[in-house]
């Protein structure tokens, strides 16, 4: 018999013993238990986005634009900060706990648990498929589905979408992904399909995202290209031949963030035949896009800042702002990682721009956390002059960091969603 669980926990703590391994990429598995269910069609426009960072927040983008113009909206994202519940979300509400339970249940009966030859799958498969199903019953407008690893062949990649975007691409999952930007971007314009668009957000892409997108015949659309975003005294300006949007400056406030919302406006551009083309909503969702974790500040006098950057590529965006945002005191940092992490990219980013560093283990909020001591050596290997400071978890790192701050200091707390969570359980802020 199928598991039959009332809560949620109980759910997500079977999925992570379901599967041998924590990563499988592969379609073959998640497509034969997608097609026993029905395989039903998720919403009537569905938009996939990709990258290696700042797809949470361009899919926060298409969500406020597209709301704005009266659209039925769903979005599945990941990782969640501190509910399972906000990766699933229909119209900026998170799926209540019933509609993923009875999702689970029609997985497990799909997959034929009580067999012996029963398909395993990943819990991001479990996930993915979750939000498939609760969306298919929802009679959406638009599906927004953000990639979860790669591309090619993460489980999102099931569903062909009417367009795709890929924000940028740099360093990270090398292990799956491979070892230079050319590797990673051809694993990532696996999202890209035949005569459709295909919205690259960077303007200096690798040349084999760019290729394979022309291999296949999709409609390219190349930020700098085919499409500008041009920030002014008042704003900022999107361009795409005749069309011109003049547009406020978001409330999320990384430098990327332009660049997010720009990918954004080009992919509803580019659907314009499909999906009404609202300037005035546009401007709307750029201006109250909202995603928890980026750049969020959630205290004060010490300002607390928290940021989910987690590889070097990230962490220049935040070198850059702290740049330009700049306080009368010292920054200091509560800082951890995962072990597969470029913890050396991360700090050569920002090692001078951090006074203090008040280094946390994760091993108790992640099988893949750095214990502190790790995490320590590989601090003093390349920055042994650094004024550090050793906790068993976050939460006596943060406490530590605020001891130590004055009221004109600032307290950046990054390296991991899972360093963000923590912090912001501490903080009883909800995400």
């Amino acid at each position: 018999m199928p598991p039959t669980f009332s809560m949620l926990v109980d759910w997500l703590d079977y999925q992570q013993r379901v599967h041998a391994r924590g990563i499988d990429l592969g379609l073959d598995r998640v497509r034969e238990v997608w097609r026993r269910m029905g395989a039903p069609r998720i919403a009537r426009t569905v938009i996939t986005v990709g990258g290696t960072n700042g797809k949470g927040s361009t899919v926060a983008f298409l969500q406020a634009m597209l709301r704005a113009g009266g659209m039925h909206v769903g979005a599945y994202t990941s990782p969640h900060i501190l509910r399972y519940n906000e990766r699933v979300r229909i119209n900026d509400e998170e799926a209540a706990d019933e509609a993923l339970i009875a999702a689970f249940e029609r997985i497990e009966t799909a997959r034929g648990a009580d067999r012996v030859d029963a398909i395993p799958l990943t819990y991001f498969e479990f996930g993915t498929l979750a939000a498939f199903d609760i969306f298919s019953r929802a009679n959406l407008d638009v599906a927004l589905l953000e990639v979860g690893l790669g591309g090619r062949l993460d489980a999102v990649n099931l569903i062909d979408a009417d367009a795709a975007i890929v924000t940028t691409v740099d360093l990270d999952h090398m292990e799956w992904l491979g070892n230079d930007r050319e590797s990673i971007g051809r694993e990532k314009a696996g999202i890209f399909r035949a005569g459709k668009p295909a919205i690259i957000g960077e303007s200096d892409p690798p040349h084999s995202l760019i290729e394979n997108a022309l291999r296949i015949g999709a409609r390219l659309m190349r930020h700098g290209r085919d499409y500008a975003a041009q920030v002014e005294n008042d704003g900022w300006t999107w361009r795409s031949g005749g069309t011109q949007l003049h547009l406020p400056m978001p409330v999320l406030s990384a430098p990327a963030q332009i660049a997010n919302a720009a990918a954004a406006i080009a992919a509803l551009h580019a659907l314009r035949e499909s999906l009404c083309w609202h300037p005035e909503a546009i401007a709307h969702g750029v201006r109250v896009a909202r995603v928890a974790g980026r750049l969020q500040q959630i205290a004060c006098l010490p300002q607390v800042i928290v940021d989910v950057a987690h590889n070097p590529q990230a962490a220049r965006e935040l070198a850059r702002w702290l740049d330009t945002n700049r306080v009368a005191g010292k920054n200091l940092a509560v800082f951890g990682a995962l072990s597969d992490k470029d913890v050396a990219g991360i700090l050569r980013a920002l090692h001078s721009r951090i006074a203090q560093w008040h280094l946390a283990g994760l091993e108790s909020e992640s099988p893949r956390g750095l214990p502190v001591e790790e995490l320590a050596r590989r601090v003093r290997d390349l920055m042994p002059d650094a004024d550090i400071s050793e906790h068993r978890d976050v939460g006596a790192a943060l406490r530590t960091a605020r001891s130590d701050a004055g009221s004109n200091d600032r307290i950046l707390v990054f390296g991991s969603f899972f360093v963000v969570a923590a912090v912001m359980r501490a903080c009883d802020v909800h995400a």
